[in-house]
């Protein structure tokens, strides 16, 4: 693992100034390298520091949703996909967008399916744009800043991490149902 730590640094300095657009390129590409969007953004900081990283993280991250929103518009058999995958995962379920938010935080939750979600929650590409946007800034700072040190702590750690996000999701969904009941 060391060596090609060594050996993606060495590449990333023989590109010099094409290393941040490469970077970006990455997050574009990372659905059909089967790449989670944890080890992308936690090779972010890794090669650009934590700043730099978070940054060109969010960036790819952003342009990747406006993909997702013309992937979903564009074909109508990746619609039809992500519909049958969002009934499989969430049957009959209504999410708000705190709560897509909240699932964006948490590793291995399909993108695209997310971003279905914002889709039909939203009117227009810029609405949408501008909600993804804001849903993303959370996970690209903590996989950039906490990524690696998330893949490090013992599985107990990061169990108790997961249940506290899946309780955080939960209270949410009981608060929104309560409040579209009073409503």
């Amino acid at each position: 693992m060391e060596q090609f730590d060594q050996s993606l640094e060495a590449f990333m300095d023989s590109v010099g100034w094409l290393a941040p657009f490469l970077f970006i390129l990455l997050h574009l590409v990372r659905p059909l390298l089967f790449l989670p969007v944890i080890a992308v953004c936690v090779a972010g900081g890794f090669l650009f520091g934590f700043f730099e990283g978070a940054f060109l993280s969010f960036i790819g991250l952003t342009l990747m949703s406006w993909v997702s929103y013309l992937l979903v518009n564009k074909f109508p058999k990746f619609q039809d996909k992500m519909a049958r995958l969002k009934d499989k995962i969430f049957p009959d379920r209504t999410l708000s967008v705190f709560q897509v938010m909240i699932l964006r935080i948490m590793p291995f939750v399909h993108f695209h399916l997310l971003s279905l979600y914002l889709m039909e929650m939203t009117k227009t590409l810029k609405e949408y744009m501008i909600i993804s946007a804001l849903g993303l800034i959370a996970p690209a700072i903590l996989y950039t800043a906490f990524g690696r040190a998330i893949t490090e702590f013992p599985w107990y750690t990061t169990l108790s991490m997961f249940i506290l996000l899946a309780a955080i999701f939960s209270f949410i969904e009981k608060w929104h149902n309560s409040k579209a009941q009073s409503n």
